[in-house]
């Protein structure tokens, strides 16, 4: 029974970062393919760029798994909170940015697993009861990261065609 509660949130987070997804890409499926020269690319002065998306859906797949375990004192890879800076224009990409992105795009895979690993060590019964210091429950918090993973694929992909398009 626990499993019948549990399972669709996991297939959700899944569909939303890894796919097949019903909607178009999923988010890892956005990013594929993309180099850290596209990756740093900006529509427009302070705009964000691929790379920045990345690592913030990792800093809010991160948050969430927080939320879900009553975690405190573990921090986030990088210092800082929700968005990171990366990359300064294309052209200037350096071998050590390069592999940031790499590491950023690693980091991003494991925030997902830890994310569902949280998810599939919750009972049911707490699906629907408030996260300590969250005013939100473990089951809007799911399908937020769920919907928050959708939301920049769609970004990713629309600044990929614009990055194209130069």
């Amino acid at each position: 029974m626990a499993q019948a509660e549990i399972e669709p949130l996991l297939e959700l987070i899944d569909e939303a970062y890894a796919g097949p997804a019903w909607h178009g890409p999923s988010l890892r499926s956005a990013l594929r393919g993309v180099t850290a020269e596209q990756a740093v690319w900006r529509p427009a002065p302070g705009r964000h760029n691929i790379w920045e998306l990345a690592v913030h859906a990792a800093y809010w797949k991160y948050a969430v798994r927080r939320r879900l375990l009553g975690e405190k004192g573990r921090g986030f890879p990088e210092p800082g909170r929700n968005w990171f800076e990366r990359g300064d224009a294309p052209g200037s990409i350096s071998a050590a940015d390069a592999k940031g992105y790499k590491r950023d795009l690693a980091q991003l895979a494991r925030a997902h697993q830890e994310l569902r690993q949280a998810v599939s060590k919750l009972r049911p019964s707490d699906l629907d009861r408030r996260s300590a210091g969250s005013r939100q429950t473990p089951r809007r918090m799911i399908t937020g990261a769920a919907l928050h993973d959708v939301y920049h694929a769609g970004q990713i992909q629309f600044l990929k065609r614009l990055v194209q398009a130069l």
